[in-house]
Order: C-alpha cells, then structure tokens, then sequence
C-alpha cells in the first residue's frame, strides 16, 4: 500500500534539493535519468528511493546524515 503523505513528503524533499541545487548530485541523476528515457515522474521515483535509504539510515539506525552516502545512493541508480 502506497502511503500519499509520505510519498508528497519524499517529493517535497526532492523540489527543494533541486531548487536549492544541494546537493548538486540531486539535478545531475534527474538530467542522467531523463536522459535514459525515464518520465520526470519516474526518475523522481527513483531518486526518492535514494532519500527513503538514507532517512531510514538516519532514523532508524541511529546513523549521522551522510551526503556521501546520499550521493553514492544516487549514483547507482539506472
């Protein structure tokens, strides 16, 4: 079951990196996967998977924020 809030919350966080352009990383795996032919919603999809990972590091394990974890998250995505 797909939970809306959480999903809009996920795609909220996602806008603001890309407004803010922090981190840089965020616009470059959205350019890098339209550019594979993923759908804008699509590619947000992915890139969200990327933001959950790492909330869940956060939350749940006790883990710091890390960017270069973020990043390699979302460097591996195709």
């Amino acid at each position: 079951m797909v939970n809306l809030h959480l999903q809009q919350a996920i795609l909220e966080v996602i806008e603001n990196q890309l407004r803010a352009n922090d981190p840089p990383e965020t616009r470059q795996t959205l350019d890098r996967l339209l550019a594979s032919g993923y759908s804008r919603e699509d590619a947000l999809k992915l890139i969200g998977q990327a933001v959950v990972t790492e909330i869940w590091e956060v939350m749940s394990q006790g883990k710091p924020y890390d960017a270069k974890r973020y990043i390699k998250a979302l460097n591996k995505l195709k």
